[in-house]
């Protein structure tokens, strides 16, 4: 007989692992115990050696499908004495150690059919929830994870749930969120009188009764898991067109829910990795494209082939979903560019203006955590995974990138100004943030000090160095310089381009120099300049800016983000010396165009910028696509979506200096003699997206033959456009590169605080 300790380290908590570690102990008859610790799980059991290894094997093979096993460790001894009588759950233990939390997991197929089963006693029960589904990171409030440790600790159970709680055969053992209609949370509606009076006497609960308003056309705010919805009828043009207005968002396009795949595949093209990726425990956001002649209002997504679904995660939205009958906008709850509320009062007096109604429930968020949003690259090869994440949050968060290298010490990277995350680093892991947005207001960066010290409690970092864009004036690198001073650590100031490529080199786990094409809309440069064409040579320890695109005028600075047609006239007037009579421009304000032009040559509130997004800005504007746009990348998503409808595409020429500087004047004088030639606008754009792409192409053909180098790393928002990622990769591949892109965190702001950490990282020593 043998005594066998085992450490399991890895998302094992929360998830089920110690009654299948009590099953497994059974099977193989062994006695001994296991509890949660800080750091894991922790076993000890006896028996003998053949049965042990039997079990120890097991562990890994046979995990519970939420579990994510990184280590196991064990050591032996022979038994002295009789040792232990039984197998037992023991109480948890708290220690030095770290153990990794389980995000939000969509409702589980069991739960689901309680939840549909009029004879079960979870009927219609919203919150219903087991080990192997439910709210996790949303509600953890200390660890180890435990009741008392999340806003659970609020609801006592009834003796029923009690027993299911601490039966180990039972798929609720120790399921911290457990509860039913007896003891658990509830949900209530909050409408006017008028709307109550008119509700119809089937609406038998809260669910029911906000259905059949958004049914009606009203726009309710919902609470849900991590935050609120502010959701409506997404059939109904008139209640979409209603909320757009309310929430002044003219044209971005809006999330919608569905009831199952097979309703999502009714009105969008969903491919095998896309249905995968939907029905996910972690239950995305899914970009798709629409079928032709699906009965989804325009006004969802105006102007856009393509729709951003997602399907129901929790208990309420799935009966939601049912009762409605339709599918359902669900944009996230907030006034524009503010963070998501998850507070009942505050929703009450913000969102009022903005909702007829609203379904509320009194189970506490403690983390408040928006939707995440991935898409598929269908244009991937053999070698590359197809899953790529625009935005990581809901559901990824907090689970970490496990880096190639451990970290010497505790770092924290405060990421960028625009779609904020922020990462910590604790040895081999690391920890990124959910999507916290744009972190330019107060209210935004109490967001980001709030998540901030609640991940650095969690999983006991205590910063020892701070890494942060090296821009002066975003409020990160304020907030940076004032924790780096409050805890007397060292900052390291990243430049925002060398940490795109480093984020994708991190998520490779890839140290050795590459080059790197980082294109993006805004970056600060050393020079002061704004970059964001970018050829970089670079490895986690430094960069070289061997290539970029020419320096042109953004007339107004900030203004002509949300006026591409200003980059344009500011473009032409730069590169042609003239600004051409042009139908697709001819509406605009010929006063306007006379003042850029003084801007622009008296450089006056004109910073120069490399960005490659401004090129992509001007190009669209100049075609006509989008003068003026109300949301980031508009412009370029117009631009990209006219390209796809072309029927071919020619090269327009370009050049390369002897200095690495690309120029992009021979392109635009061919766009505009296109115009003139009133070639199709359609055309006009997929040949700009096949001639940026070979240009890059050849400035790294130039890089390689100087250095040798024969890998590319792509980072940065462009890359978000399917179209020239695709290009790219395609160009890069015939001229004989190896290609590497992102797939652990997005290519654009968001997974930029991962390279600045591992910048950081590689500046302590890691190994």
């Amino acid at each position: 007989m043998e005594l066998r300790r085992i450490h399991v380290d890895g998302v094992v908590q929360g998830v089920g692992f110690r009654p299948f570690i009590y099953g497994l102990a059974m099977r193989y008859a062994l006695t001994g115990w296991v509890l949660n610790s800080s750091s894991g799980v922790d076993i000890e059991v006896q028996g003998p050696p053949e049965a042990l290894d039997a079990f120890q094997q097991a562990i890994a093979a046979e995990a519970p499908p939420l579990a994510r096993i990184d280590r196991v460790i064990a050591s032996s001894r022979p038994l002295e004495g009789e040792g232990h009588a039984a197998f037992v759950i023991r109480h948890s233990e708290a220690d030095n150690g770290v153990s990794l939390i389980s995000p939000d997991v969509a409702t589980c197929p069991d739960c689901l059919r309680e939840i549909l089963d009029p004879s079960d006693r979870r009927y219609r029960y919203p919150f219903t929830n087991c080990t192997n589904c439910g709210p996790r990171y949303t509600i953890i409030q200390h660890m180890p994870y435990d009741r008392p440790q999340t806003t659970m600790r609020a609801f006592a159970m009834c003796p029923t749930c009690r027993a299911e709680y601490e039966n180990p055969l039972d798929r609720r053992f120790h399921a911290q969120p457990n509860a039913c209609p007896t003891c658990g949370p509830h949900a209530w509606l909050e409408a006017p009188p008028s709307l109550l009076a008119a509700l119809p006497a089937g609406a038998v609960d809260a669910v029911a009764q906000a259905a059949a308003l958004l049914r009606e056309g009203y726009i309710l705010a919902i609470k849900g898991l991590g935050g609120f919805h502010l959701a409506c009828d997404a059939t109904n043009s008139a209640a979409v067109a209603r909320l757009r207005e309310r929430k002044a968002r003219p044209d971005k396009p809006f999330a919608v829910m569905m009831p199952s795949l097979d309703v999502v595949r009714q009105f969008c093209d969903v491919n095998a990795d896309e249905a995968a990726l939907l029905t996910a425990v972690n239950a995305p956001v899914v970009l798709l494209y629409t079928r032709p002649g699906a009965q989804i209002a325009p006004e969802v997504a105006p102007r856009n082939p393509m729709l951003g679904v997602m399907l129901p995660y929790t208990p309420l939205h799935h009966l939601l979903l049912r009762d409605a009958g339709v599918p359902l906008v669900m944009t996230s709850g907030n006034l524009s560019d503010m963070p998501i509320l998850c507070d009942n009062d505050e929703a009450l007096r913000v969102l009022s203006p903005l909702a007829d109604a609203f379904l509320l429930h009194n189970r506490p968020i403690h983390m408040r955590c928006d939707d995440a949003v991935w898409w598929v690259d269908r244009a991937a090869g053999d070698e590359d995974a197809a899953l790529q994440p625009l935005r990581r949050s809901r559901g990824d968060a907090p689970y970490p990138v496990r880096l190639a290298w451990s970290s010497p010490a505790h770092i924290l990277a405060v990421g960028a100004e625009m779609k904020n995350a922020f990462c910590l680093v604790r040895e081999k892991d690391a920890f990124l943030s959910q999507h916290i947005g744009e972190v330019d207001s107060l209210e935004s960066l109490g967001y980001f000090r709030e998540a901030l010290d609640h991940l650095t409690a969690l999983f006991k970092v205590t910063p020892e160095a701070i890494a942060h864009d090296m821009h002066p004036d975003y409020l990160t690198t304020r907030l940076a310089r004032d924790l780096a001073a409050e805890r007397d650590v060292p900052r390291v100031e990243v430049q925002h381009h060398h940490a795109h490529i480093a984020a994708c080199l991190a998520e490779h786990g890839r140290d050795e120099p590459v080059i790197g094409l980082a294109l993006d809309g805004t970056g600060y440069g050393p020079d002061g300049a704004i970059w964001g064409g970018e050829v970089l040579i670079a490895d986690l320890s430094s960069y070289e800016r061997v290539a970029y695109l020419e320096y042109l005028p953004l007339p107004g600075g900030a203004v002509a983000i949300r006026h591409p047609y200003r980059i344009a006239w500011g473009y032409l007037w730069e590169t042609q010396g003239e600004i051409p009579q042009l139908p697709t421009l001819s509406h605009l304000n010929p006063q306007e165009r006379d003042i850029v032009i003084q801007q622009v040559t008296r450089r006056l509130n004109t910073p120069l910028t490399s960005s490659c997004g401004r090129l992509f800005d001007a190009a669209s504007a100049l075609l006509g696509l989008c003068p003026v746009a109300t949301f980031e990348a508009q412009a370029a998503i117009a631009l990209e979506l006219a390209a796809r409808e072309a029927d071919e595409a020619h090269l327009y020429p370009f050049a390369i200096d002897e200095s690495g500087i690309l120029r992009v004047g021979p392109l635009l004088a061919a766009m505009v003699a296109d115009l003139q030639a009133r070639r199709p606008v359609n055309a006009i754009a997929a040949s700009f997206h096949y001639t940026l792409a070979a240009l890059f192409a050849e400035a790294a053909v130039a890089v390689r033959a100087r250095t040798g180098l024969a890998t590319v790393a792509l980072s940065g928002g462009v890359f978000q456009n399917r179209l020239f990622l695709r290009l790219m990769r395609e160009a890069l591949r015939e001229r004989g590169f190896y290609v590497l892109s992102h797939r652990q965190v997005p290519a654009n702001d968001g997974g930029l605080c991962l390279g600045q950490a591992t910048v950081a990282l590689r500046a302590a020593g890691a190994k």
